[in-house]
């Protein structure tokens, strides 16, 4: 993953989850729903970690056997 996605991820991911700190005093719903977002973003940014990963060893293993 590039460092500009990766810094991408890290900030959004901050930022969503103290979003969802600031929101357990005004609203358990709320908050419930920023937390999932939260979840979701880093997920989100572990998949595409692991796809790229796998496009990498795929091609340098495929660009071996060619070799």
């Amino acid at each position: 993953m590039s460092k500009g996605l990766s810094l991408w991820f890290a900030f959004s991911s901050i930022v969503l989850l103290t979003v969802t700190a600031i929101t357990i005093s005004y609203s358990g719903w709320l908050a419930t729903l920023l937390f999932v977002l939260s979840m979701a973003n880093i997920a989100w940014g572990f998949i595409i970690r692991a796809k790229k990963e796998r496009r990498e060893t795929s091609s340098s293993s495929a660009s071996e056997s060619i070799s």
